[in-house]
């Protein structure tokens, strides 16, 4: 279990598998630095920012799903950690930011979607909401997408949302974290931060 969180009241957090830029995301979020490895899983703890003099922190889950070199039992203790988490400060935490790479999150939900097999990350999406926080889905590295739109209505359609994805601006979210591309996504925390009443905050996105 991870124990490292500062005691906050409020907490936006970001998940989503190994290598999708979750790291990079974290540090156009907040300006600050953290260790980021090349190879995947090199988080294993959760990546804790926040602000002294305010009552908030954002939080950058370690990656789940299949990585390189990690044993399956390392990998499973990792996911059943981030569950818990979630879980155990679901009143605390104001959105979840679920982040995907656009180039490969379709053909990967698409490789292990089948009878008895639900792809992580629509697995963790219908998760967030069951515990009652508010997903968003961060589709990174759009830069490298040729057909912007297709692919995005193709996401929404996985997530079980009806395309066009325009009418699901609070849910999905385009971006490209390198290039410091991240409005979609701030506009979006914006909105579900506004509906918990939670202006205050806006500052941090």
């Amino acid at each position: 279990m991870f124990e490292t969180r500062p005691d906050r009241d409020s907490e936006v957090v970001l998940v989503g598998r190994s290598n999708v830029g979750k790291s990079t995301l974290m540090r156009e979020l907040t300006g600050h630095d953290f260790a980021t490895g090349q190879r995947p899983g090199v988080t294993r703890e959760p990546n804790h920012y926040d602000w002294a003099s305010e009552d908030f922190l954002i939080t950058d889950l370690p990656g789940f799903g299949f990585m390189n070199g990690v044993p399956e039992e390392v990998r499973e203790r990792i996911k059943t950690d981030i569950v818990r988490y979630i879980e155990t400060h679901a009143d605390h935490i104001l959105v979840g930011v679920l982040v995907v790479d656009g180039k490969a999150v379709v053909d990967i939900i698409d490789r292990h979607s089948g009878p008895d097999e639900v792809p992580y990350d629509i697995e963790m999406f219908g998760f967030l909401r069951d515990v009652g926080i508010p997903p968003v889905v961060a589709v990174n590295k759009m830069d490298k997408v040729d057909d912007r739109d297709a692919r995005l209505n193709e996401v929404a359609d996985r997530f079980g949302l009806v395309p066009p994805w325009q009418q699901w601006q609070d849910t999905i979210a385009p971006i490209s974290a390198k290039r410091g591309s991240v409005d979609a996504l701030t506009g979006a925390v914006r909105e579900h931060l506004h509906e918990a009443g939670r202006d205050d905050l806006f500052q941090f996105f």
